[in-house]
């Protein structure tokens, strides 16, 4: 019984910590170009193609 009287607390400030956590990120703008994001990973990069063929 006295364990629960630790995990509680624990487990209501780290998901406090998470919830402070995800509204930084959201502030910040962490999530405002999520399109952006997936189709900057299919661009080929210019300076890649020359350092490649340069080998």
């Amino acid at each position: 019984m006295t364990g629960l009287a630790v995990l509680i607390p624990v487990a209501l400030g780290m998901g406090l910590l998470g919830l402070a956590a995800f509204f930084w990120a959201l502030k910040r703008g962490q999530f405002e170009d999520l399109d952006g994001a997936a189709a900057r990973i299919l661009i080929d990069d210019e300076e890649d193609e020359e350092v490649d063929s340069g080998a």
